[in-house]
């Protein structure tokens, strides 16, 4: 099921991106989608299609919204209205299908376990990712090699480094070969060479005809990006 892609050079989001086919599958669709905190709408009708095989850069300044739209494509959090659809499921009736398909790194250092190893966090990774138990130990060392992590392998994650444990969260994003694959500020902490690893991470989930939407309050040009978008008064524009 799974087929590495050759690595290609990571394209820069600034200036021309790469003609993308509105007319192909959709692995995200965001459908006119309002959500307000109180007072304050933070999203105001906001739309975007991510198709097949694509890697798109969200990107506004802290506070835009970035966040909110990219938990509201993960089904954590619950749109005031509009509709959304993972590789043309609805998350709302279809929440399992959808689970399977759907890889999530949130901002900030959440979803590990410090006292476990790395091994053992991706071990429970694949069980919560519902990943069959035959499959878990192909897909756990897969994982490991990807984001070169084979050899802290059984080195507890409150003992690694910043950099370390995005890599690790990282790997658990990207375990189970989900279809879709939703980034909030994926880069943090991660030097140069670890940026190549997510590169060509994104490489492969594209050449296998996965998409993905990684989000930033600027571009970088470490990272590919066929489309690049930011979020404007509430809603999705074009960068």
């Amino acid at each position: 099921m799974h087929s590495e892609a050759p690595a290609m050079a990571a394209r820069p989001i600034t200036g021309t991106t790469l003609e993308i086919d509105l007319t192909s599958p959709a692995q995200l669709e965001l459908t006119n989608i309002v959500r307000r905190f109180g007072s304050r709408t933070v999203l105001t009708g906001a739309d975007l299609r991510v198709p097949a095989g694509t890697i798109a850069w969200l990107g506004g300044p802290n506070g835009s919204g970035k966040t909110t739209l990219l938990r509201i494509a993960a089904g954590i959090v619950v749109p005031d209205s509009g509709a959304v659809a993972i590789t043309g499921l609805d998350p709302a009736r279809d929440r399992r299908a959808c689970h399977r398909r759907l890889g999530y790194l949130s901002a900030g250092d959440r979803a590990l376990y410090g006292r476990l190893t790395v091994a053992q966090n991706l071990e429970f990774w694949a069980a919560v990712a519902l990943v069959e138990p035959r499959r878990r130990p192909e897909l756990i060392d897969a994982s490991l090699s990807r984001f070169e992590l084979g050899d802290l392998a059984t080195s507890r994650v409150d003992r690694l480094s910043t950099g370390q444990r995005q890599r690790v969260r990282l790997a658990m994003t990207f375990l189970h070969e989900p279809t879709l694959v939703l980034l909030d500020e994926p880069h943090n902490s991660l030097d140069e060479h670890a940026l190549l690893l997510l590169d060509a991470a994104l490489n492969a989930l594209a050449g296998r005809g996965g998409s993905a939407l990684w989000c930033s309050p600027a571009p970088t040009a470490a990272l590919r990006a066929d489309a690049a978008y930011r979020l404007q008064d509430g809603r999705v524009v074009t960068a």
